[in-house]
């Protein structure tokens, strides 16, 4: 059953008529005890949703983007997975402490080639949700992220990472474990890694528990996805003693796809279908998928000093920008 979004009001009552509409088709209502021809006014309608969702997601706030990269019903890390690789088996655990079901990973096979995937992954109902965490990582988690990079570039496989987390898990067990380290750690590796790194923001890119696995030779977003350093919400807790004033701080902190883009913070934006990728969620995943390939090709050609030396200098460059 869909979930609609605040903002989304209108369109939702459109899509209610619709279906009760065919449903009193299915069950052989009589249109003309009604005066109207069913099939004439479901395509009336269909049209006037269609427009309007159209409409709507032209003209997105930052705050609504936030609430539709939050959409429980887009796909999950896992999705990404099953849907674009094949052979997909999964490693677990960091070889130090445990196993962290926040951030899942392993080798498989991305159009017949063999690749290393790690994402971290949310889950879809209460039950996955409570196993992986809610996509929040613990040390152990970015400690199996590092093994499985480090495991790449021994063996000379692409690594591509899905991120979808509000940020790492801020609990006393993970700061006894070393948490600051284990992400420091993780951005290390990623950055020295000698095979092509392809990141991807497929939902909430939330703080160091997404650069963590981010730093890659390109970056991805969805058209609606977010990345930043803090949500709208804590930034504005914290700079104003106010949580209402969220669209606010979601328009200081630039934290849309469009906005980090023109800044030069990401690669490439990744169009969703209309409505976002939570309506059309293979449809999404494919176009995710086509544009992994098409950035693979030209960072494949590349040996690996040269994928090392042109990743060092790409973040180089952001922080001078930002100091010119």
């Amino acid at each position: 059953m869909r979930q609609f979004l605040d903002f989304e009001k209108s369109v939702a009552e459109l899509e209610t008529k619709i279906d009760e509409l065919r449903q009193m088709g299915s069950q052989g209502t009589d249109p003309g005890t009604s005066g109207i021809n069913i099939d004439d006014e479901i395509a009336r309608l269909s049209e006037k949703a269609d427009k309007q969702l159209r409409t709507t997601y032209a003209k997105l706030t930052p705050l609504q983007k936030v609430q539709v990269a939050r959409h429980a019903q887009r796909p999950k890390a896992m999705d990404y997975i099953h849907q674009l690789t094949t052979e997909y088996t999964p490693l677990a655990g960091d070889r130090a402490f445990g196993e962290d079901q926040a951030m899942v990973g392993g080798l498989a096979r991305f159009r017949g080639e063999p690749v290393v995937v790690i994402g971290t992954e949310r889950g879809f109902d209460t039950e996955t949700r409570l196993r992986h965490n809610f996509g929040m990582a613990r040390p152990e988690g970015y400690r199996k992220a590092q093994r499985l990079v480090e495991m790449a570039g021994r063996f000379g496989l692409p690594v591509l990472t899905f991120i979808d987390t509000a940020g790492a898990w801020p609990g006393i067990d993970a700061e006894a474990r070393g948490q600051a380290e284990a992400i420091a750690r993780s951005i290390d590796v990623c950055l020295q890694a000698p095979v092509p790194v392809v990141a991807t923001v497929i939902g909430e890119g939330g703080s160091g528990g997404a650069i963590a696995i981010g730093a890659g030779d390109r970056v991805l977003m969805l058209e609606h996805s977010i990345y930043s350093v803090i949500s709208p919400e804590a930034a504005a807790s914290i700079l104003w003693r106010d949580p209402k004033l969220a669209p606010a701080a979601a328009e200081a902190l630039k934290l849309t796809a469009q906005d980090l883009q023109g800044l030069g913070l990401i690669d490439r934006v990744v169009a969703e279908p209309i409505g976002g990728a939570q309506r059309a969620p293979e449809e999404a995943v494919a176009a995710v998928g086509n544009a992994i390939a098409e950035e693979l090709v030209p960072l494949r050609a590349l040996t690996a000093a040269a994928i090392v030396q042109k990743r060092r200098d790409k973040f180089l460059a952001m922080t001078r920008g930002a100091l010119n």
